[in-house]
């Protein structure tokens, strides 16, 4: 498979695709290729499967709070097939393609049942994880003008998470679960060790919080 002709491809499609939001940008979209490559090789998944699913995973762009987010990975999936189909790429793999798209996404809750599937899930979620993962939670709770935590019981010692209230109850509503929802050996391995590090920040964070207080 020519990688580099099918990258000026992928890239020229999701230059009029792609969210305006620095969670859901190129950048992301190129991490997401880089881990779904390195799973993918570790899991000896197909490539010719996982590589396009990677970089068209969110070709359709819905907002986090629309009643339509649960569909999106599956318009992705119809959305990219089409595209694929027009483009020539190999019929065989297209099915594999939409239906590892369809699956990636958290809130569809499609269970992945090919080792392709979930070598993406698991490529996507680790985006979230992590120094880069805490990035990206801040990043999305400022575009919808969230707090960054709640005064009152910020790390939501005696109350339910809701992340409605503030990007840190973000972490406890989803971000510090994800590593058990990892498919493969190699998603759960890093998902774990960049879990550890989201513990690391949240002990300093409350230092700082702390002593914040106590001025």
């Amino acid at each position: 498979m020519d990688w580099t002709h099918w990258q000026r491809e992928f890239e020229t499609f999701l230059q009029g695709q792609m969210a305006h939001d620095a969670a859901h940008d190129m950048a992301h979209i190129h991490r997401v290729v880089h881990n779904a490559r390195r799973f993918a090789q570790a899991e000896g998944a197909a490539l010719a499967v996982v590589i396009p699913a990677a970089w068209l995973h969110d070709c359709v762009v819905v907002p986090k709070d629309s009643p339509q987010r649960p569909y999106a990975s599956q318009m992705a999936a119809d959305t990219a097939v089409a595209f694929l189909h027009r483009r020539g790429y190999p019929a065989p793999y297209l099915d594999g393609i939409a239906h590892a798209i369809a699956a990636h996404s958290f809130s569809a809750g499609i269970t992945p049942n090919t080792i392709e599937a979930k070598v993406v899930q698991d490529a996507d979620r680790i985006d979230s994880l992590g120094a880069i993962g805490i990035a990206r939670c801040f990043a999305m709770g400022g575009m919808m003008a969230r707090p960054l935590y709640a005064e009152t019981d910020p790390f939501c010692d005696g109350r339910t998470p809701d992340d409605k209230e503030s990007s840190l109850d973000h972490f406890y509503t989803k971000l510090l679960t994800l590593a058990e929802t990892m498919q493969t050996e190699s998603g759960r391995r890093e998902g774990y060790g960049r879990t550890q590090f989201i513990h690391h920040y949240l002990t300093q964070l409350k230092l700082e919080i702390i002593h914040e207080q106590k001025k």
